[in-house]
């Protein structure tokens, strides 16, 4: 017996809140299933456009009548796209991998051709960001800290026994000892602090069967594929596997392009999965778990993509729109989308449009998360005809169930839930449902389920809702078509009076009275339709303008409705709609009666504003038919007007609000005219309570063409008691700027707070400043437009920015993936740019011709991936290039763009497209300013703080950057980047301009005087010097010692002859057999060198001869000669050596070999006399030596430098695990054969 203790209040288990952890009382969802037990979304497929789903989930395996949940698991991405183009053939069962593996086929392997297609898998390439962060820091505690504790303490306990073996060094071999110890501590502090882990890295095996593709990935790591699970493509058998129990990452698998592509099927985070439990989730024993739907099937699509953190991208939309229509799916949910410059319009929402009209396809999406402010729907969710945007409520069960808030409050709609009109006048939000949820997440995750809100939440939860009333309409045998359903939707959904309507839509999805209004009307004459509305080109009447109030203003209304393809011709010609149309509001004129037939038919309403009070209203004018007005609008023209208020303070140009009383989630909206010339405004919002309070103030302007982000204010913050903050944001004049302010839905408890808005101007004549460093001094004018202020201006530059051309432009046409319906064939723009790193900085790649487009693009994608000289992957980017920063190091970068289209040539235009590759400085610095031509000029007096009256301008003038300022490397044509500001506040600061600065030719630096050795010879005699050059310098171009042979009796003491004869011997290609000569030819070149000249150079400490630079350069010249010498002849040696070694197993005894040691160290110690080991020039011999002599420390070391001065090669990093396996050292071994196949890929990772 378990003892309760006695508290005030025990919950019974029936008293549980469980509806509330995934909502379905709000919209009727849970009486309907139990009213219709089997109309719960059987035979109905939900198309989940997502970040993928894991068909391990809870939740996600059967639908409740036995069938398998997910149908097919789709990536449309392409990010776990898988190049297995490469064919082998087995030899004694086993074939070679790409990792290097040699991989055991299972005798119970059916592969009638005997060939496979081969590929290799970085799975940290579709591991989400938290579980490779999980597995990083496992593998770490695992599989390098054990091993690297042991090396550690094994270096340092030989340290020890050498210290005390010689406790005074002096013997130059007991130095290098030394330092070999030292070198091997070093480097195994320096792995440590470099380690980053490449993850598991697994061959793929791809093959036919005689019926079908088979795929085994080795996640044995070890060429086990027994051990491995062999699959085929999910749609067929419904199997999946999971790469490790660590990660419990679940995976699937497709197969295209006969075998040469292979396609590993992750999830990019858990919001997919959630979102799909959401939708039809069932839970046979644990039915409250269950989602709306548990009856429905699910196709699974990622869209995305795991190379972007999970954001979507167009090619992988327009794939999945493909798919979904292949499918016959019946419904699509999208919880995604961005703010958009142009709504309902752009390829990939035109292929959405298509979709819906013509393959009736319901489509649902989330309205966005970027509330309270109003017109901040996202795209395409709230801004595309088509499709049904929902918006996001929290009722009180949810409130208590999903966030254990203490105190009962009213439903309400969650503070972030995106609010409409769109810019062009439509509603925005069509319906509402709840938006959080306790459900199942990925198991990858570690958990089984997880709270989760959003408008992704809410879309899915009415997406389920439609999936019931739909599955009890194909179980009646009731016809019904995507406009029909839409209808039923909207005008049945629950009014919510304390609910704006930009926020609710059309009302709460109500699914019992949506599907009797849909069985009851399944003959009507609209069935087949859908009205599209117009109004002077937009979709409704949005005004929000003091200027566009001033008088009643006329608008030009177009209905045409638009059929089904199914729609038999005959329906079309007897359609005759009489109907009424109707407004509830005395400022909207409009006809009363419309005669609707198949045409577009146009009327003109007018709409008078004058009058109306300060704040928003907003009407519908519906349409209803005269014979049956209880089937409710046929259709509804919104009408929007925000009346504003003026600044009347014409003196501080200062607006205060009202004393404003707030609870959980209460908005007040003040519409403001900003006054002409306003640059900038400061709100300071002050509490008049005692209590503290959380806050959002979200301020937004609109201009045409422009998404709402552009002119975007937004801060979430705790407003302490009886405290004061401020903040200030950019505005422009003229033009209505709405001042949301909201107490954040979950913070319950009453506050007063009041808040002012003071205007300011600093207005430059140019807002977008271009300047040409060969243009001389620019001037520009800055004026006060409204009152004093307080002008300190200043320029501060931050970046670098390099425009590319493409070196290369391909248009192909794509695979079967990309194959629109009646066969309309997309092609792909693969353009290459080529760039070289300096230095290590941070970079940022921008197409400006394409950016900040997505949905409203006229191109369907656009997709930047980046290498490095070896062809690994760095990063990727998409249409939004301020999210993707990628720190790069030295060195030479692939960057390849790919544009898709149906039409080639749309891409044919942008062959030539430029790229920006924006680096960011490593110090940012200022230009001065000047208040006039003359100061700028001689740059005293620059321009420092002044105040400005109200009304009067001020020039400022600046120069042309200085050479020595501008940063190292930068050329012509190259733009740097930065801001200007003209305020002196801090606040005011934050109103900025840009400022971009073109480079032009960097001036030419004096070179120094070049020894004139022609000076006392003829034409004839520098001709034969010419001649005699070029034959040099072609020695190691052509076979043979022709060209010595002829030069050597006619220049028997030319440095350079001999020098070309080393290094052609050096470069041959049987340089293993010509040890000996090579030797002999370093010894020539030694001997024709005066080191005694040499020594007594370098020992003069200052030259004051008059032709000392002369002098300098010939020496300079001549040392370098030597040094090369020497080195390439103790290479030479150390090979003959190593070559000995290998003949006698490694054994050093015997007199030859000590001879030979003898002379490399001799050679070593000849070389230290003249450079140091460790340049660049030197290094070679320097890792030679030390091979010889198994100082591993040192080789460490100086591999480790040459990689640190260069990417290194595949053969540097094959020495390194040489080297730790002769070591011992098998965590580092492992760590750098894994991260071969990474680091040298076959081939550039796919789009």
């Amino acid at each position: 017996m378990v003892l309760v203790p006695k508290m005030a209040c025990v919950l019974e288990e029936d008293e549980y809140p469980f509806h509330g952890l995934l909502p379905k009382k709000e919209t009727g969802a849970h009486l309907f299933i139990s009213k219709y037990p089997h109309y719960d979304g059987r035979g109905v497929v939900i198309a989940i456009l997502d970040t993928g789903v894991d068909p391990g989930a809870p939740g996600l395996q059967v639908t409740t009548n036995g069938k398998p949940k997910i149908i097919d698991i789709i990536d449309t991405t392409g990010s776990g796209d898988i190049v297995t183009s490469t064919v082998v053939e087995a030899k004694e069962n086993t074939i070679n991998g790409l990792t290097g593996r040699k991989l055991t086929i299972p005798v119970s392997w059916k592969n009638p051709t005997g060939n496979y297609h081969i590929g290799v898998l970085n799975a940290y390439k579709l591991y989400p960001k938290g579980l490779k962060e999980r597995i990083q820091k496992e593998r770490r505690q695992k599989m390098w800290e054990p091993g690297h504790r042991q090396a550690m303490t094994d270096v340092l306990r030989r340290q020890d026994i050498f210290d005390t073996a010689h406790p005074t060094v002096t013997k130059q071999e007991e130095k290098l000892e030394k330092d070999d110890l030292t070198c091997l501590h070093d480097h195994l502090i320096s792995s440590d602090k470099r380690f980053s882990d490449p993850g598991p890295v697994f061959d793929c095996v791809v093959f036919h069967d005689g019926s079908t593709w088979q795929v085994c990935v080795d996640t044995s790591e070890v060429g086990n594929l027994a051990e491995s699970t062999l699959l085929s493509s999910f749609k067929e058998n419904h199997k999946f596997s999971t790469f490790s129990d660590a990660d419990m990452l679940n995976y699937s698998v497709n197969v295209y392009d006969d075998g040469n592509l292979l396609s590993i099927v992750t999830n990019a985070c858990s919001h997919g999965t959630h979102v799909a439990s959401i939708a039809a989730a069932n839970f046979p024993d644990e039915p409250y778990k269950n989602g709306l739907a548990p009856g429905a099937q699910i196709l699974a699509i990622k869209i995305g993509d795991s190379r972007l953190g999970s954001m979507e991208t167009g090619s992988a939309l327009v794939r999945a729109m493909i798919e979904v229509i292949r499918a016959k799916a019946d419904l699509v949910n999208f919880s995604y989308g961005e703010a958009s410059h142009i709504p309902n319009s752009g390829r990939v929402c035109d292929i959405i449009n298509e979709a819906v009209d013509k393959h009736n396809i319901i489509f649902v999406s989330s309205a966005g998360n970027n509330g309270p402010a109003l017109s901040t729907v996202g795209c395409p969710g709230g801004t595309t005809n088509n499709i049904i945007g929902v918006g996001a409520y929290v009722s009180s069960e949810m409130m208590t169930a999903e966030y254990s808030i203490w105190k009962k409050l009213p439903g309400m709609q969650y503070t972030w839930s995106s609010r409409g009109p769109t810019t062009d006048g439509a509603l925005g939000v069509s319906l509402t449902a709840p938006g959080g949820a306790i459900t199942s997440v990925p198991n990858w995750t570690l958990r089984g389920s997880q709270l989760m809100n959003g408008t992704s939440m809410s879309s899915p939860n009415a997406c389920g809702s439609i999936a019931l009333i739909l599955s009890g309409l194909k179980a009646n045998g009731a016809s019904y078509t995507t406009f029909s359903i839409r209808r039923s939707l909207e005008n049945t959904a629950l009014k919510i009076d304390t609910i704006e309507v930009f926020a609710l839509g059309q009302g709460m999805i109500q699914v019992d009275k949506a599907f009797e209004h849909a069985v009851t009307n399944v003959d009507a004459p609209e069935r087949n339709i859908r009205f599209n509305v117009t109004v002077n080109g937009g979709r409704g009447i949005y005004l929000r303008d003091a200027l566009q109030q001033k008088q009643p203003s006329r608008f030009q209304v177009s209905i045409e409705p638009i059929f089904s393809d199914s729609t038999d011709p005959r329906e079309k010609i007897l359609l005759q709609l009489h109907l009424c149309l109707a407004t509830n509001v005395s400022w909207v004129s409009t006809p009363t009666v419309l005669e609707l037939m198949n045409t577009i038919r146009s009327f003109s309403i007018i709409v008078d504003p004058r009058g109306l009070p300060n704040g928003y209203h907003f009407t519908e004018i519906q349409a209803f038919d005269v014979t049956d007005p209880a089937r409710g609008a046929l259709f509804r023209i919104p009408v929007t007007v925000l009346v504003p208020v003026s600044v009347t303070d014409t003196i501080n140009y200062q607006w205060t609000s009202d004393v404003l009383s707030f609870q959980a989630g209460q908005i007040h909206r003040r519409f403001i005219t900003v006054p002409k010339g306003a640059t900038w405004a400061e709100l300071c919002l002050s509490s008049l309570d005692n209590v503290q309070a959380r806050f959002v103030v979200h301020a937004v302007q609109l201009q045409k063409k422009s998404a709402y982000r552009v002119n975007e204010f937004y801060k979430f913050f705790n407003l302490m008691e009886n405290a004061e903050v401020s903040y200030a944001f950019s505005v422009f004049g003229e033009s209505t700027l709405e001042v949301a302010l909201a107490k954040w839905w979950a913070n319950p408890g009453d506050v007063r707070v009041k808040y002012t808005l003071n205007f300011h101007s600093l207005e430059p004549s140019e807002k977008s400043i271009t300047m040409h460093a060969a243009g001389g001094v620019m001037r520009l004018n800055v004026q006060s437009n409204l009152k004093q202020e307080e002008l300190s201006p200043t320029i501060s530059i931050k970046n670098c920015v390099q425009p590319l051309r493409p070196s290369d432009a391909k248009i192909k046409p794509l695979g079967s993936r990309d194959v629109l319906t009646e066969g309309r064939q997309i092609y792909e723009l693969l353009l290459t740019y080529n760039f070289h790193q300096s230095k290590t900085s941070e970079i940022t790649p921008n197409c400006p011709l394409l950016s900040d487009l997505l949905y409203e693009s006229e191109y369907e994608s656009q997709l930047w991936m980046l290498f490095d000289s070896n062809k690994q992957y760095i990063g990727a980017g998409d249409a939004y290039p301020q999210q993707y920063t990628l720190k790069l190091e030295k060195g030479d970068y692939t960057l390849r763009f790919q544009v898709r289209h149906e039409k080639k040539e749309m891409l044919e235009k942008i062959k030539d497209m430029v790229m920006l590759i924006d680096q960011k400085l490593s110090t940012s610095f200022t230009i001065d300013m000047f208040p006039s031509v003359l100061s700028a000029l001689n740059g005293k007096n620059k321009f420092n703080t002044m105040n400005l009256m109200a009304g009067n301008s001020v020039p400022i003038f600046i120069p042309p950057i200085p050479d020595d300022r501008l940063p190292k490397g930068a050329t012509l044509g190259q733009i740097l980047t930065g801001t200007m500001t003209l305020a002196k506040g801090d606040l005011g600061k934050k109103d900025s301009y840009p400022f971009m600065y073109v480079l032009t030719q960097t001036p030419h630096k004096a070179s120094n005087t070049k020894a004139d050795k022609s000076k006392d010879k003829n034409k004839e005699e520098e001709f034969a010097d010419a001649i005699r050059d070029l034959k040099i310098a072609w020695m190691s171009k052509l076979e043979g010692n022709a060209i010595f042979e002829d030069l050597v009796g006619q220049y028997s003491d030319h440095i350079p002859l001999f020098v070309a004869k080393m290094h052609s011997l050096e470069v041959d290609k049987d340089r293993t057999k010509m040890l000996d000569e090579i030797v002999i030819a370093a010894d020539k070149v030694i001997s024709v060198i005066n080191q005694s000249e040499l020594v007594a150079y370098y020992a003069i400490k200052h030259d004051t001869r008059a032709d000392a630079h002369l002098i300098k350069l010939d020496m300079e010249k001549k040392k370098g000669y030597l040094i090369s010498a020497l080195c390439t002849k103790g290479c030479a040696i150390a090979d003959m050596e190593l070559n000995d070694q290998k003949m006698s197993d490694g054994v050093t005894s015997s007199t030859k070999n000590s001879e030979k040691l003898k002379a490399v160290d001799e050679i070593f110690n000849d070389v230290q006399k003249w450079a140091d080991t460790e340049e660049k020039k030197v290094i070679g011999f320097t890792l030679k030596h030390a091979i010889v002599h198994n100082y591993y420390g040192r080789q460490l070391k100086l591999l480790a430098k040459s990689h640190d001065e260069s990417r290194g090669t595949k053969d540097q990093d094959k020495r390194f695990i040489e080297i730790y396996k002769q070591l011992g050292w098998h965590h580092l071994q492992t760590y750098m054969e894994n991260l071969l196949s990474v680091k040298y890929p076959h081939d550039y990772i796919p789009f």
